[in-house]
Parts: structure tokens; C-alpha cells; sequence
């Protein structure tokens, strides 16, 4: 499959460009510590695909994990621009802001924008 994740190191993990689905995933750690992912993809017909591909690598780990919610992506690289948008049906609407704020980590000189609107 085209896109797989490869792994649970990196916070945000989404496709170089194009409108995919996305969910917001906390990853736990068998210290009781967490942290947040953010995983997207074009590959994935539904929110559910991406997040079981990533379930499937943190039982691989022997760690566990909880879909918080999900929406949309829009890359554009050419404009360095990330819009983050929508909602999961089967997982409810991600916190756009916590999304917003890890992918504005990894891409520092993006302008990169939300909103509640929208599927």
C-alpha cells in the first residue's frame, strides 16, 4: 500500500500535498507519558484506515493509543500552505487547534489555518 506509516517517532506525518483525511491520535507510553500525532493521508478512504494502521504499529510496540478525532488537510507546498478543516464521522472533529499547533512545528515557514467548517 501506497503511503504506509513507517513510523511513531515523528509527531506529524501527512501527505507532501493534495486534500486527504487526518486524525489526531494520543499515543500512550508505558511510563503514564503521552503525546499527540497527527497522521494523513490521501490513501485513506476513511478515518478509521489511517488510525488502524497506526493502532497496528503501537500494539507492534506494545503501546496503545486513542483516535481524539478527525477532519481534512489541505498542502499546498507551492504556497506553503496548510488549512486543516472538517470532521470524522465515526471519530467526531478533532481539536483543530492541537492539530494546527504540532503541524506548525514541522512546518515553521507554512502559514497554516483552521476552521469547523466544512467535511
Amino acid at each position: 500500500m501506497k503511503g504506509l506509516i513507517m513510523s511513531l517517532d515523528q509527531e506529524v506525518d501527512i501527505d507532501p500535498s493534495g486534500k486527504f483525511k487526518y486524525v489526531l491520535i494520543k499515543l500512550y507510553f508505558e511510563d503514564n507519558t503521552s503525546k499527540l500525532l497527527v497522521r494523513g493521508y490521501a490513501w485513506g478512504e476513511y478515518h478509521d484506515d489511517i488510525y488502524q494502521r497506526t493502532l497496528e504499529l503501537a500494539m507492534k510496540s506494545g503501546l496503545d493509543t486513542e483516535c481524539l478525532g478527525g477532519g481534512r488537510i489541505s498542502h499546498d507546498p507551492e504556497k506553503k500552505e496548510i488549512f486543516v478543516y472538517g470532521y470524522s464521522v465515526g471519530y467526531g472533529r478533532a481539536d483543530h487547534t492541537e492539530t494546527v499547533k504540532l503541524i506548525q512545528k514541522k512546518f515553521p515557514s507554512y502559514k497554516v489555518e483552521w476552521s469547523n467548517e466544512g467535511y
